[in-house]
């Protein structure tokens, strides 16, 4: 039977200022990337998010329930590490350090994606519905 450890970090509430990030969502999934990878170099799988209450203190004798948005991680237990020894992966000997703002290393995250196309219509005096001839 496997069994894992698990460990529960809260989520970044909001991403960094990085140089060639301009959108708030772009800041965030690099701030989030590099905290998954960040545990992944420990060891440690993503497996889920999950938003849980908690209760908190509020004023001298009230208190008020929150929602708490947690990154859940998973790795295998020692035990089972011992029942199942693995054969590590080879490592490069020389880590490199990511280039910020780039999906591929070679292009900015925001050229990277794909853009709808939209027809142009307003130049044509139409409403873009019918082709024309």
């Amino acid at each position: 039977m496997q069994s894992y450890e698990y460990l529960a970090v809260p989520a970044p509430v909001k991403g960094q200022k990085v140089k060639g990030l301009k959108a708030p969502a772009e800041r965030y999934a690099h701030q989030m990337t590099i905290l998954l990878n960040d545990l992944a170099r420990e060891g440690w799988e993503y497996w889920r998010s999950d938003s849980l209450p908690s209760e908190e203190r509020k004023g001298l004798t009230g208190t008020i329930t929150v929602q708490n948005n947690m990154l859940i991680f998973r790795r295998p237990s020692a035990e089972m590490l011992a029942e199942h020894p693995q054969v590590p992966e080879p490592r490069a000997s020389v880590q490199q350090e990511p280039v910020i703002g780039t999906a591929s290393g070679a292009r900015p995250i925001h050229e990277s994606r794909r853009e709808p196309q939209f027809r142009e219509t307003a130049a044509r005096g139409g409403s873009g519905d019918t082709p024309d001839s």
